[in-house]
Order: C-alpha cells, then structure tokens, then sequence
C-alpha cells in the first residue's frame, strides 16, 4: 500500500456540540480504534483523547479521540486508493489504515472519520480495489465483460496488503463468471461470501445471434 502522512491533535472536549464546533473550523473529528487490549480495572495512565471502552471478561481496550484538517484528509477521503497512515499524535508515531467515514446526508462534507490502528503482527480487514486485467475469451466471442463487485475485502497483515489485486480475465467465456471461491492470492484471506460474482462476460444480442446461427 502507499503511505500517507497524517498530523492529528487529541481531542478532549467530546459531544455534539464540540463536533458541529470543529466543523465549523473545517476540522473534523476521528476516533482511532483497535488499540491495545487491557486487564480492567486499569491502573496505568492514559494519553490526552485516550478512553478506555470495555470489551468484557475483565478487559478493555483503549481508543483515542482525535481532530484532523479537513485539508488534511482530502487526497485520503477522495480517492480509490487505499493508503497505510502513519499518524502522528500526541508526539508518537501510530499506523492506521481507514475503516469508516461519516458524510452528510446533503452537503457531502466529512462528519466524522474512523481510523483502525494496525501492528506488524495482527491481521486486519479491508477493502481492496478489484483491477481486472487480459482479454477475456468470451468478449472474444462478442460478449460483454462486467464488473460486478469494485472491492473485495481482504484479510491480512497490513505490510501484505496490496494497493489493489489484479484478476487475470483471459479464460472466462461466454456466459461465465467469476466468483470469490475462485480466486487466490498469496498471503491474502478472501472474506467476501464465496459465490459471490466478481466479474462476468454477458451474452450481448450479438452473441446470442451467433450460437443460435451455430447450432
């Protein structure tokens, strides 16, 4: 994955009201989760913006709010590609890749930006942009090849995710698909359900004319 430079700031003034405060100064508000797992009651000291949220069984797990630039995340939000963000806060370098982003319903701008922390050796889940690449037999044929799923999600250490997987086409046929199931790339778990249809070549009016004048 590429990587992306990110400054955020804590933030320790929550609520609504302090949200639509920092939008107003085209700051948006994050919350970086998927940090580390804790024994409860916690007896160490926590970080400005950090919280402890309880997972159960006598643990927590610590998250942090933060503030960003909306400048700032612009060429992250808007943009098909998905990046490795190394985050700077609090004085600290953390890695994060992004889980969840809030638009408003009408204006389209930013609401709220979810960030999931990543470690060298705990797998994660995210979706990777679909490129299909060759020439499939069945467009050959006159058919029409379709893309049905842009993303599929992938499990995996985040140093192994690529910034896209690349699907070889060259020997779907005429009226064939391909499904997750069908699919392997090193290193990689496939979360997506397994017959669900990547891509496939659709018979178009021309194809079916020439297997009817075929047979």
């Amino acid at each position: 994955m590429k990587t992306f430079q990110l400054n955020a700031e804590a933030r320790t003034d929550l609520g609504k009201k302090a949200a639509k405060e920092l939008r107003k100064n085209n700051l948006i508000p994050v919350v970086l989760n998927g940090g580390s797992i804790i024994e409860l009651p916690f007896a160490g000291t926590l970080k400005p913006g950090e919280k402890i949220i309880e997972i159960g069984n006598g643990k927590g797990i610590i998250t942090t709010d933060l503030v960003v630039k909306a400048e700032d995340v612009r060429k992250l939000v808007y943009t098909p590609d998905i990046f490795a963000i190394e985050l700077t806060v609090n004085g600290e370098k953390r890695n994060a890749v992004l889980k969840d982003i809030q638009f408003h319903p009408v204006k389209d701008n930013i609401l709220h930006i979810d960030l999931l922390e990543v470690f060298d050796n705990k797998p994660v889940t995210i979706e990777v942009p679909v490129k299909l690449d060759g020439h499939a037999e069945g467009v050959k044929a006159g058919g029409k090849l379709t893309l049905s799923m842009k993303k599929i999600k992938v499990k995996a250490v985040y140093t192994q995710i690529p910034e896209r997987v690349v699907i070889n086409v060259d020997s779907l046929g005429l009226g064939k698909t391909m499904q997750i199931g069908d699919l392997h790339f090193e290193g990689l778990e496939l979360v997506n359900a397994k017959n669900a249809v990547v891509c496939a070549v659709q018979l178009t009016r021309a194809a079916r004319g020439a297997q009817a004048n075929a047979q």
